[in-house]
């Protein structure tokens, strides 16, 4: 019989994570048996899992959904809210018992699935909170007057991102198909978003890979701007919830209420996306345009519990770029994978919500003081609408014309075709197009609403 290599990054991550089994006593859902606590971990910033996190707590679904199943089996539950950056913590927290049901991104998920299995603290993916069927959840970006107009020209330079991450998956893909050695031709810094942010804007990184909503947020307030768009790759990114099975063996009847709440949230960020996006924002202190970029209708994520199949699927590809970086051996994402809790919950309407597609995105204008945005049928008629408000917009969206991402509308860049503008959240893509298209140009933003007005 062939043993399995056990890599270096492997043996680290296991010690550590003993380490914190070692050192606490018991699990997060433990309790008198008429008093219990339930322990969530979720990335309050990471606002593609708002509605198993930062949404869901502000809406307070779960724990109404606790209380009325408290008085069916006469328990008094508590919910308890850890916050983390990204979803590492959240690992090493549910494999230490810790932590009972958490929310993360895929490549995460993968090694949440294999620091489980190694540890004897099996974990399950149970839904789904946002996706991007392209990828465009994770970005690739640089400073404002940075000089790099390509991923190629990353040869050599600094990269941050945190290693084990949706967004260093995007960033090794990335880098792949641009010709470039992950490993050998850009020196990559392993930093926490915030930490990434920060050595972006001192030079100390010539370019930063992130997930939501950190690309758009630095865009947003003029640290940095778009140099690789992750739809790109049209490959699927999303997070979803893990649960620990032995707690989804033990109180099944919680792990419904969770996503029975996760439904709720889901249903209340679709219907009052301009809401939604308030109440993230007040929670976690971002800008409201910023969520809405990613969270609003039709924006860059889609959100919906169900573990639609080309995002096992994409999950599975996912596999191999963990294991090339030695973070994990292997994981088997069937075995992984456990719709039977969010089929059980849906009921009838499961086999509906698997069929759903997202819709196209589209262009929206924010205006200050109203609580709803306003569509237009193309980037040009936004243009020309924005032309005429320009002291009342509070944020404008469009798509880009190649991938379908949402951005902002002035930080976009431009080109004029004719009589037509279109939008591309990179300068590449731009270039692409005009070189596709005789007698298109690149033009400034200042000019596409000159243009159009």
């Amino acid at each position: 019989m062939t043993r399995k290599r056990t890599t270096p990054a492997v043996l680290l991550a296991t010690a550590l994570v003993s380490t914190l089994v070692t050192g606490c006593g018991g699990d997060a859902s433990a309790g008198d048996g008429t008093h219990v606590t339930v322990t969530v971990g979720y990335q309050s910033k990471t606002i593609n899992t708002v509605t198993a996190g930062t949404l869901l707590r502000s809406l307070g679904y779960f724990e109404r959904a606790l209380a009325a199943q408290g008085e069916r089996d006469g328990v008094s539950y508590k919910v308890e809210w850890q916050d983390y950056a990204t979803g590492a913590p959240i690992t090493a927290q549910m494999t230490a018992g810790k932590i009972d049901i958490g929310s993360m991104g895929d490549f995460p998920l993968l090694i949440n699935a294999a620091r489980g299995k190694q540890l004897n603290r099996p974990t399950r993916l149970v839904s789904v909170t946002g996706y991007n069927l392209r990828g465009a959840l994770n970005t690739v970006v640089t400073a404002p007057q940075s000089k790099l107009g390509s991923l190629k020209d990353l040869r050599g330079k600094k990269v941050s991102t945190s290693v084990g991450s949706a967004a260093d998956g995007t960033l090794v893909r990335a880098l792949q198909r641009a010709g470039l050695d992950p490993v050998k031709d850009v020196r990559k810094l392993n930093q926490q978003p915030a930490v990434g942010a920060s050595a972006l804007q001192a030079g100390s990184a010539d370019a930063l890979s992130q997930f939501v909503a950190w690309p758009g947020l630095l865009v947003f307030q003029d640290k940095a701007k778009a140099l690789y768009d992750g739809a790109e790759l049209n490959l699927p990114t999303f997070h979803g919830v893990t649960v620990r099975e032995d707690f989804a063996e033990q109180r099944p009847k919680v792990l419904d209420a969770f996503l029975t709440a996760q439904i709720e949230a889901t249903r209340y960020l679709n219907e009052h996306p301009v809401q939604a996006a308030e109440k993230v924002a007040k929670a976690t202190g971002l800008p409201p345009e910023v969520v809405y970029l990613y969270n609003g209708s039709g924006g860059i994520a889609t959100f919906d519990p169900a573990l639609k199949p080309q995002l096992v699927s994409a999950l599975k590809k996912d596999v191999s770029v963990l294991r090339t970086a030695e973070l994990v051996d292997d994981v088997d994402v069937d075995a992984f994978v456990d719709d039977g809790p969010i089929k059980r919950v849906y009921g009838k309407e499961y086999a509906e919500r698997l069929a759903a597609t997202p819709g196209a995105s589209r262009s929206e204008v924010w205006l200050t003081g109203e609580d709803r945005t306003r569509p237009f049928e193309s980037p040009t008629a936004l243009l020309t609408f924005v032309a005429g408000h320009k002291n009342q917009v509070r944020a404008a969206y469009v798509p880009d014309a190649t991938t379908g991402t949402r951005w902002f509308a002035d930080r976009a860049v431009w080109v004029q075709d004719g009589k037509e503008l279109h939008p591309f959240v990179t300068a590449s893509a731009a270039r692409a197009y005009t070189q596709a298209h005789p007698g298109a140009r690149t033009v400034s933003y200042a000019t596409a609403l000159e243009h159009a007005s």
